[in-house]
């Protein structure tokens, strides 16, 4: 291919975040979900033999980026392989927030049965149905706007997760416009405690439970100010009556974790500050175990969240037998569904192409793909 090593060292010198970006997806599209009045897009991942009953995990990526990339650098559907559940990726699009954000502080996205939130719930039930999964395991995570998001859907659909996970977000309605979402961000004008938990109650009227709650936040964050992060711990404290002190305090891997217990004595709410992190999600991404890549807000820290929040979540006991799929197997998966039926072409991955191919061996030989 004339000039491809002349165009990958010059990106290389420019340091553009290829991995993120350009790495073969293992992702395939989901369509015919249903309603969408957010306008969102949709990606998923089932392993191979996955049985029905599995878990289900939802993962909505941060502002700049795209279901793939996020896959690709926090490790998700790697640990799909190792653990068993599967994947749901919302994919946020231009034509909604040029920035790729998910909109979270927008009114018309925020609410039970209307926009952003209603497309991802559309989505959930149709892969619980589509893939026979278990509706008492269903688990969600986001970074950033994503993480806003993540406790948007919390609130607003208690009933459909067991837990949740904010990576550098921002409690549920602390804002309703872009110039509140900035003053927010930088720490300014949050609510007291139990305004705030009176968002999440009044979001989902007539809740009879709540879902489990962990909450990461760099300690360093210039974006998402730190302050919000323990503004999502005070909102989910009051709707337990939890008081300020939390149960216990540990480290984790040299990070404080602080633990809230509930009523049934079991942890409710897990507080991680990672001390002198960034904005973005903290990897383990020097584990070559981890499968894990940094790359912009996907940031080494000796610790890895996608592993440590399955974990909290209980999913790191499920761990599946044999050796994990080779990228190239996970792509050419087979085309019979969990009930023996045949899936839908647009359900299947992609085989890349010999173009494909050839880009990813000069992209490996440049070191820009594992």
């Amino acid at each position: 291919m004339p000039g491809l090593g002349s165009t990958i060292a010059r990106l290389k010198s420019l340091k553009i975040e290829l991995p993120a970006n350009v790495a073969v997806s293992r992702l395939s599209k989901l369509t015919n979900f249903g309603a969408n009045p957010g306008s969102l897009a949709a990606h998923f991942y089932v392993p191979d033999d996955l049985p029905v009953g599995a878990p289900l995990v939802v993962v909505l990526h941060g502002c700049t980026q795209n279901a793939a990339g996020y896959d690709y650098a926090a490790g998700w559907s790697r640990a799909a392989d190792e653990f068993g559940f599967a994947l749901l990726f919302p994919e946020q699009q231009r034509a909604n927030n040029p920035n790729l954000c998910f909109n979270w502080f927008s009114p018309s996205d925020t609410q039970r049965g209307h926009g952003e939130t209603e497309s991802i719930r559309e989505m959930i039930r149709t892969m619980g149905a589509r893939f026979k999964l278990d509706g008492q395991r269903v688990f969600i995570t986001g970074l950033s706007a994503g993480g806003a998001m993540t406790a948007v859907m919390l609130a607003t659909y208690p009933e459909i997760f067991s837990a949740g996970a904010v990576i550098a977000g921002l409690p549920f309605g602390v804002a309703h416009s872009v110039p509140q979402a900035l003053e927010r961000m930088r720490g300014q004008g949050l609510a007291s405690a139990s305004e705030l938990t009176s968002l999440v109650k009044a979001a989902s009227a007539g809740a009879e439970r709540w879902p489990r709650l962990a909450v990461w936040h760099g300690t360093v964050d210039q974006t998402v100010h730190p302050s919000n992060g323990q503004a999502l711990v005070d909102q989910w404290r009051g709707l337990m009556s939890l008081p300020a002190e939390p149960t216990r305090r540990d480290r984790i891997n040299g990070h404080l974790r602080c633990v809230w217990d509930g009523p049934d004595g079991q942890p409710f709410i897990e507080h991680v500050a990672v001390s002198g992190l960034a904005h973005g999600t903290p990897l383990s991404s020097l584990d070559a175990n981890s499968h894990e890549h940094a790359t912009a807000h996907m940031l080494e820290a000796g610790v890895s969240s996608t592993q440590h929040i399955l974990a909290s979540w209980g999913l790191k006991k499920e761990r599946r037998l044999g050796s994990e799929p080779s990228l190239a197997t996970a792509r050419l998966k087979p085309t019979i569904g969990l009930t023996g039926r045949r899936v839908p072409s647009s359900h299947r991955p992609e085989v890349a192409s010999p173009i494909t191919r050839t880009i990813e061996s000069a992209l490996r030989k440049a070191g820009l793909l594992r």
